[in-house]
């Protein structure tokens, strides 16, 4: 089987005031259709870096990043975002959701730069927000909504365009750890429904434990890789 994500000797260095800092050394793997895969390790320890580059939204001093058959980094910044419109969903810590649209707006924002007319757009984006059970926030603003609630739209909004590839990165960090815990049930959820391979960045251990694989960075360098079955041993 083909994988959908291959890694190979990806590398990041940045310079600082006492010379060059290395982010990620030599990092590969990859990952199959329709898996989920956890990036777990201590802060600084190069995830999010990881994860930032996987998306296209940073650039790598070294190695190459296939993504769907597609070599990210032999195209330009613009074919980068037209990668990402077509086959990516983002989750992000902080939401991201743009503060002068409502949640409906939101969500229909990836499909209109689709091209998406507007009216099927909207009709996608409440579909999407009803499944995510926000049906009665359809015009709310981003400031009137709860943490939960907030996150529940950056979901949908990475859903509903049915991207094969979703990354998500520390999900629940801005939450409460029971609203963090229904967040996680309705993103692997709505995963399951759709298919789509999940790499998701933690340092739960508990959120990890549920992903089918584990990789581990330290210091920059992937350095375990463990099945669900040896998380749970």
């Amino acid at each position: 089987m083909q994988s959908i994500i291959e890694v190979r000797g990806l590398g990041k260095r940045v310079a600082d005031a006492t010379g060059e800092l290395t982010i990620l050394d030599d990092v590969n793997f990859s990952a199959q259709a329709g898996e989920t895969l956890a990036i777990v390790g201590a802060s600084g320890s190069g995830k999010s870096t990881l994860l930032g580059i996987l998306a296209g939204l940073d650039t790598p001093s070294t190695g190459t990043v296939r993504l769907d058959d597609t070599d990210l980094f032999a195209l330009d910044e613009d074919g980068r975002a037209v990668f990402r419109q077509a086959k990516l969903g983002f989750v992000f810590q902080s939401f991201q959701l743009l503060a002068h649209l409502t949640a409906v707006e939101n969500v229909m924002l990836p499909l209109e730069l689709r091209g998406e007319p507007n009216a099927r757009a909207k009709a996608q984006a409440q579909a999407m927000l009803e499944r995510v059970g926000l049906a009665s926030r359809l015009k709310h603003y981003p400031k009137y909504l709860s943490g939960g609630e907030q996150q529940r739209v950056a979901l949908a909004r990475a859903f509903v365009t049915e991207p094969p590839l979703l990354f998500a990165d520390e999900p629940t960090g801005s939450l409460d750890a029971a609203t963090g815990e229904a967040v996680m049930q309705l993103m692997f959820a709505l995963n399951r429904e759709r298919g789509s391979t999940l790499v998701l960045v933690t340092h739960d251990g508990k959120i990890a434990a549920r992903c089918g694989r584990t990789v581990t960075m330290a210091a920059g360098r992937l350095t375990e890789q463990l099945s669900r079955e040896a998380l749970c041993a």
